[in-house]
C-alpha cells in the first residue's frame, strides 16, 4: 500500500480565507480554492460558490452562530469559480501528474489519499486547526483526457474546455472513501510552523517530511508506513460521507 497526505481547501494563499471548524463538535466547512481566472468550461460544467455560501449558513445555524461570531463568506470569492477538487460527491480527485501529483500516477487500487486543510476555529483561537477532512481508497487513476464526455462534470480537471495531457483523475472506492463527517485535528504550531503532533506522527509511522511539516509543500508528503496510518485512521471511528458539505 502507498499513501499520500494532500492539502486541500481555500486558505490565505489561495482564496484569502480559511473555512471554519468547531473544535468542540469537530464539524467543519469544506470550501475549495478558486479556479484560475483564465479557465473556460464545458457546457453545463461551470460551478459557482453559491453552494458553499449555503453550506456556511447551515453550518452556522447548526452551531447557533452568526456572522458576528465567525467570518462571513468572503465577497472576493463570489465572482470566482471554485476548483472543486476533490469532489467528494463524485469521489474524484485530479492533479498534474508530472508535477505536484507525480506520485499519484503510480498509485494502484487500494492505495490511499488522505486530505487535510487549515481551518479557522469558531472559538476565536489565533492558531489554525490543521485537520484531516477526507480519505480516498483509490479505485483507479486515469489520464484526465481519457475521461468519458458524460463524466466530465465529475471533476474540476475535466470540467475545462482544454484538458491537459499531464493531468490525471483518481476515482475512489465508494465503500471506503469520502469526506469525514467530523474533522480529525492533527496539527500544532511547533518550531515556527504547523506540524503533525508528535504523538500522531509516531502513531502513523512517520511522514517523508522533516518533523511532520505540513504548512505548505510542493510535493505531498508520503506516509512511511501506510498500513499503520490506515489502522490508526480506522480506530478514529469517523464516518465517511459522499457529499461536499
Amino acid at each position: 500500500m502507498r499513501a499520500l497526505l494532500i492539502r486541500i481547501g481555500v486558505d490565505q494563499a489561495y482564496g484569502g480565507w480559511n473555512a471554519p471548524a468547531d473544535p468542540a463538535s469537530r464539524r467543519f466547512l469544506y470550501c475549495p480554492i478558486p479556479d484560475h481566472p483564465s479557465k473556460c468550461y464545458r457546457p453545463g460544467c461551470k460551478r459557482d460558490y453559491g453552494q458553499f455560501v449555503s453550506a456556511l449558513d447551515r453550518f452556522l445555524r447548526r452551531l447557533r452562530l452568526d456572522g458576528r461570531q465567525t467570518p462571513c463568506f468572503p465577497s472576493t470569492l463570489l465572482d470566482r469559480h471554485p476548483h472543486l477538487d476533490p469532489d467528494f460527491e463524485h469521489l474524484t480527485y485530479g492533479d498534474n501528474g508530472q508535477r505536484r501529483g507525480a506520485g499519484i500516477t503510480e498509485m494502484e487500487r487500494g492505495d490511499l489519499l488522505a486530505f487535510y486543510g487549515g481551518l479557522r476555529s469558531v472559538a476565536g483561537a489565533d492558531r489554525l486547526i490543521y485537520a484531516l477532512v477526507g480519505l480516498y481508497a483509490v479505485d483507479q487513476v486515469i489520464p484526465a483526457r481519457h475521461v468519458a464526455v458524460d463524466c466530465c462534470d465529475d471533476n474540476a480537471h475535466t470540467r475545462w474546455t482544454k484538458i491537459s495531457n499531464k493531468d490525471v483523475v483518481v476515482r475512489a472506492n465508494p465503500k471506503l472513501s469520502g469526506r469525514l463527517e467530523r474533522c480529525i485535528p492533527i496539527g500544532e504550531w511547533r518550531d515556527r510552523a504547523y506540524r503533525v503532533q508528535p504523538g500522531i506522527l509516531k502513531a502513523w509511522g512517520g511522514l517523508s517530511v522533516r518533523d511532520g511539516y505540513i504548512q505548505r509543500s510542493a510535493v505531498p508528503p508520503r506516509f512511511l508506513n501506510p498500513d499503520k496510518f490506515y489502522l490508526w485512521f480506522l480506530r478514529q471511528g469517523i464516518p465517511l460521507v459522499r457529499r461536499n458539505n
